[in-house]
């Protein structure tokens, strides 16, 4: 997918409504200041599974705002617009609501790769921006991370999500000291995203000891794999690694096993989705890891799964339900830190205020402890690896990366 940052002016990203208004809208009795969240994801096409989890699991957290009164004198409001995964779409989403004055934050968006067309708009626009997926490195430390030179990209733009660095290393760990695989076919779909993972993922298994037998590139609407096959059953390897999403991996895996290949494939969190296995009728024994702990399996969920089954969506949470839930929410525990700090209203500056309080927000979330690093960074690493058992994702292992890498920090 094109990256389009390189083609866009500043001037053009400037919005003349770049500022938050004042408090114009104060409260007397019985009135509350409307604060906008704005939302970007893709809510239709072949993710729109995860998409669609997104938009629920923020509203859901809009809606909790608002019933509890979180932030006393302000009502929220969430504005979803759908990218369809798609760079263009997504800068073009960006900067519509960095237009809209009410807006005083982001949520979103799913792909690494639409995030770096939407962080400049956000940052021209002193807007933050916090996805609840994004996982390549370079979007808040910089392309040099891999060289440890490592430098804030954006003010404005934060994650809830752990980055590639950790999840393909989880992945290359997993894969060698639990799954004990020792040979590995890598392939990836030159995405910003799979690319990024199947590189950590390669690193971390052969720095460990593990072979990579072999590798290829696939384009990311590619279904028809027969030549990679024939190349990966001659290889003969262990295990089939692969960096992407699972519109692709979910025919992949398929045709690997019709063509002999009968080893699981493996991937990241773009992966872990209900519909992998839906498009894979030989899912059975496959591997997908996602950033925290099953939410089925944490106490601080519970109420969010209660909510979001109370609240009727037809739609399941998948992968990023969680981390949405609580990427919206540090989004308005910000809101509230600011109009606290300002006598109980909106400053003027108020967006402004907002990212510098989102450096500060720390709570227990849905998806355990969320806070934030000098890069924007969640500081919270834990990863799960999952395995198809009988039609479901099953949780095999979940550890923090940090306790659990064995080859040093990669």
């Amino acid at each position: 997918m094109l990256i389009l940052t390189t083609a866009v002016t500043a001037g053009a990203l400037t919005l003349s409504a770049c500022g938050s208004r004042g408090d114009d809208k104060k409260g007397g009795e019985g009135s509350k200041t409307s604060v906008t969240i704005g939302l970007d994801a893709p809510i239709t096409g072949e993710l729109s599974a995860l998409g669609l989890g997104i938009r629920n699991s923020a509203q859901l957290a809009v809606d909790n705002a608002n019933k509890a009164g979180e932030v006393k004198g302000v009502e929220f409001k969430l504005e979803p617009l759908d990218d369809k995964a798609q760079a263009n779409v997504g800068q073009q989403n960006a900067t519509k609501l960095a237009g809209d004055k009410d807006v005083l934050g982001i949520v979103g968006p799913l792909n690494s790769s639409v995030a770096q067309s939407m962080q400049q708009v956000a940052q021209q626009n002193g807007v933050a921006l916090i996805s609840p997926a994004n996982t390549t490195p370079d979007l808040t430390q910089g392309k040099d991370w891999k060289q440890n030179k490592r430098v804030r990209q954006f003010s404005t733009y934060f994650r809830t999500a752990t980055t590639d660095e950790v999840q393909g290393a989880f992945d290359g760990q997993f894969a060698w000291e639990k799954a004990k695989f020792k040979n590995a076919y890598v392939i990836d779909d030159q995405k910003t995203y799979g690319a990024g993972l199947a590189a950590s993922f390669r690193t971390q298994f052969t720095k460990l000891g593990g072979k990579v037998v072999g590798s290829e590139h696939v384009n990311p609407e590619d279904r028809d794999f027969k030549a990679v096959v024939a190349k990966v059953k001659a290889a003969k390897p262990d295990v089939v690694f692969y960096g992407g999403e699972y519109p692709a991996s979910g025919p992949l895996s398929q045709q690997l096993k019709d063509g002999g290949v009968t080893v699981p494939l493996m991937g990241g969190d773009g992966m872990y989705s209900a519909d992998y296995i839906k498009l894979n009728k030989k899912a059975q024994g496959d591997y997908a890891s996602s950033v925290g702990k099953p939410v089925e399996q944490l106490a601080s969920a519970k109420k969010f799964i209660e909510d979001y089954q109370a609240a009727g969506y037809k739609d399941r949470y998948e992968a990023y339900g969680g981390s949405t839930y609580d990427a919206t929410w540090a989004l308005i525990q910000a809101v509230k830190k600011v109009v606290a700090d300002n006598g109980g209203k909106l400053p003027a500056d108020a967006r402004k205020k907002v990212v510098e309080a989102m450096n500060q927000v720390s709570f227990d979330g849905v998806t355990g402890h969320v806070s934030f690093d000098k890069y924007g960074d969640t500081t919270n690493t834990m990863i799960t690896a999952y395995q198809v058992d009988q039609g479901k994702w099953v949780a095999r292992f979940s550890a923090e990366f940090k306790k659990f890498d064995k080859a040093g920090k990669s």
